[in-house]
């Protein structure tokens, strides 16, 4: 089994010995084991927290290095109107905590979220059109998550060394 250990980036398909699609549901785990695309047994076995990003490479203990791939699997692209329709449509949908993709395409700005009739059912309130179909999903990291997937903005500290009393 190859076992893969650094987070590597964004990385090009063609620095890639192997590949490895995953649903998003798995491309949240630190550990999983698991078969590449080429058909070989992996392991996973990396820090717990960022999710793996499409296109990002993993290094294997022997130098190795896979790419992951985002699989297609069902999700709802709400559209409404640019503006203050797409924030209050953004807005609402975060604000139950769900995990969701904002981007923009030839036909305009879109949140993507799994299926899930509840939110549907808001979107459509909100005046959205939904389509439904198989694609990747890669949802917005936090918002004290940077890119490289360290997280900022929260720290804690030692109250008793900084505030000698």
């Amino acid at each position: 089994m190859l076992r893969l250990t650094e987070r590597l980036g964004p990385i090009a398909a063609s620095q890639a010995t192997d590949s490895l699609m995953l649903p998003y549901e798995l491309r949240i785990r630190g550990r999983l084991k698991t078969v590449s695309d080429a058909g070989r047994e992996l392991g996973l076995f990396l820090d717990r927290g960022p999710v793996l990003r499409d296109g990002e490479g993993l290094r294997a203990e022997n130098g190795e290095v896979v790419r992951i791939r985002a699989a297609d699997e069902p999700v709802i692209t709400a559209r409404v109107l640019a503006g203050l329709p797409l924030a209050r449509l953004a807005y609402h949908l975060g604000n139950r905590h769900v995990q969701l993709a904002l981007g923009e395409d030839e036909k305009g700005g879109f949140v993507r979220f799994p299926p899930d009739h509840v939110l549907e059912t808001l979107a459509e309130r909100l005046g959205a059109t939904l389509e439904r179909f198989d694609a990747p999903f890669d949802p917005e990291p936090g918002a004290y998550q940077q890119p490289d997937g360290h997280e900022h903005g929260h720290h804690h500290h030692d109250h008793a060394r900084v505030h000698a009393h």
